[in-house]
């Protein structure tokens, strides 16, 4: 029509994807700039040499469109809208996802002996201030409350013994009645553990951990706890109907 031009939005979001990588970036250009300028600001975003790449332009909905192959032209000149997807395709025969790859990078470490003489470092920070491992005085209190805790888990734990019966009481969680299987330490974890084995399947296993068996149950009978958890005495067995037979 006479006396009517369109305006366009002089910028464009596009979705930047690539052979290098396996991410998608979005990002604005300016319909303004040239192909050949619109690849060297790619460079930045795929880690692609302008020279090595061919692009391809997709639809908002990843059909495609065509080749963008006309370095001279301007962006604005192919029908690149909103939320269209550019798929850089690396010439240079480098390999999918190269970029990301860190396994072939070699890796810098800073000795200890020189890290420790660095004044700015975290170490030097927590050493000047007393913190954290360089707290020896709270280093020494957590480990005489640790020695505690550990004499009194030992006593509750010698209470115990394989065949009692028992009275499991979680935070959060309905008590649960069984039999005391083991008492001792484990491979799994540190400290004294007490294995029960549930009247019914509200455990975690038959009695073994990461392959060592403990004690002999069915599955989903088995439960590890700790002995302040526990209360030994004479609890008849309960049925809640939860075994797997009719």
């Amino acid at each position: 029509m006479d006396g009517v031009s369109l305006i366009t939005n002089p910028t464009v979001s596009v979705r930047v994807t690539s052979t290098a990588n396996s991410f998608e970036a979005l990002r604005r250009f300016n319909r303004a700039i040239t192909i050949a300028e619109f690849k060297c600001k790619l460079e930045l975003v795929v880690g692609i040499q302008a020279s090595c790449m061919d692009l391809q332009l997709f639809s908002s909905t990843d059909a495609f469109l065509q080749k963008l192959d006309d370095n001279e032209a301007l962006m604005g000149s192919y029908p690149v809208d909103d939320n269209c997807r550019i798929h850089v395709i690396d010439k240079s025969g480098s390999g999918s996802g190269e970029f990301e790859d860190l396994s072939t990078v070699e890796k810098f470490q800073l000795p200890d002996e020189a890290y420790d003489k660095r004044s700015e470092s975290v170490r030097s920070f927590l050493k000047k201030n007393k913190a954290g491992r360089f707290n020896e005085e709270k280093a020494a209190q957590k480990e005489e409350l640790q020695v505690q805790r550990d004499a009194e888990e030992k006593l509750l734990a010698e209470a115990l013994a394989p065949g009692l019966r028992c009275e499991v009481q979680l935070m959060g969680q309905p008590t649960r009645r069984g039999t005391v299987m083991y008492v001792g330490n484990t491979e799994f974890k540190p400290g004294y553990w007490v294995g029960v084995k549930y009247d019914e399947p509200l455990g975690k296993h038959d009695g073994s951990v990461n392959g060592k068996q403990y004690f002999q149950c069915q599955p989903k009978y088995g439960a590890f706890v700790k002995p302040q958890f526990v209360t030994v005495g004479d609890f008849p067995e309960e049925d809640f109907g939860l075994s797997d037979e009719m």
